[in-house]
């Protein structure tokens, strides 16, 4: 008589490991204790300034730990007497528009030069990576006098056009163009579209995780510019915020460590919701993949 009974060691199939009782501490548990003493050093300066916002010039030099009770009168100090915010809403317009001018024209500068033919083409994009190792600094007394030249001072003109450009954009943007299939091209042609609507209708679409790259960058880069706005503007109704923080130094006749410490709190709030918000957009930008 033919036996049906089956082994039980052949009806399971083989793993090729033994079961393991998982347990609650990781096996590279001091991995995760140097990842927190990292993070506690990385965001022990940021949580110490939030702690000095709050304490008085006795208190920050006695070393205390503890939150004090000036949070109030600091906040105060730094939004109405010095006019923090209006400072802020500057800064935010600035940061705004030159995000939105550096992205627009870095979008037409990367379609030119992976779109386009034109004698010299290479010799400009040479130069355009020249500008990338100038800092503005560099340029600080020429864009001075140019502006001056056009009577721009204490203007939003002067503000914004000289930094429209963007060096930087520009080659991200023509590195990003040119790894996408030139058969989108040849497509959009044939289809009777012309650049502008091929700019617009395909590249822009493709390129969403670029342009928030790029804003995330240049939004942190203005609203940090300090050089250039002390030296052009001397009305304070257009007067960015780093300037402000710059005069928080001398506060009621000497320096007063807890309101400076708040103006640089409240301060590093917008590009941190910025950076929130195109984070996904920021880190798919850079990204390196078969797919790009």
């Amino acid at each position: 008589m033919t036996s049906i009974s089956k082994d039980v060691s052949q009806t399971q199939p083989r793993t090729g490991f033994s079961p393991k009782k998982r347990s609650l501490i990781p096996e590279r548990w001091y991995l995760h204790v140097l990842l927190w003493i990292t993070c506690f050093l990385v965001g022990f300066p940021l949580i110490y300034a939030m702690l000095l916002s709050t304490q008085v010039n006795a208190e920050i030099f006695a070393f205390q730990l503890l939150p004090g009770d000036s949070f109030q009168a600091n906040f105060t100090a730094v939004m109405d007497n010095r006019n923090l915010g209006d400072f802020m809403v500057n800064s935010t317009i600035q940061a705004i528009l030159i995000t939105v001018g550096k992205t627009i024209l870095s979008l037409l500068a990367g379609l030119a030069f992976v779109y386009f033919r034109f004698p010299g083409k290479w010799i400009v994009f040479g130069f355009v990576l020249i500008t990338l190792m100038m800092p503005t600094e560099m340029m600080i007394i020429a864009l001075f006098r140019v502006v001056s030249s056009f009577d721009w001072g204490d203007t939003w003109y002067a503000l914004t056009v000289p930094f429209l450009a963007s060096a930087t954009g520009a080659f991200l943007f023509r590195q990003h163009f040119a790894n996408i299939p030139a058969e989108l091209s040849e497509a959009a042609q044939l289809d009777g579209a012309n650049p502008i609507q091929f700019l617009f209708r395909v590249l822009v679409p493709l390129s969403w995780n670029v342009m928030g790259a790029l804003a995330v960058i240049q939004f942190i880069y203005v609203w940090n510019m300090y050089l250039w706005p002390s030296l052009i503007i001397q009305d304070d109704d257009i007067q960015v915020v780093q300037v402000g923080l710059g005069a928080l130094q001398n506060f009621d006749g000497g320096q007063s460590y807890g309101p400076m410490m708040m103006g640089a709190v409240i301060a590093s709030i917008p590009p941190v919701i910025v950076f929130i918000l195109l984070q996904k957009q920021f880190m798919s930008g850079f990204a390196i993949s078969r797919d790009k």
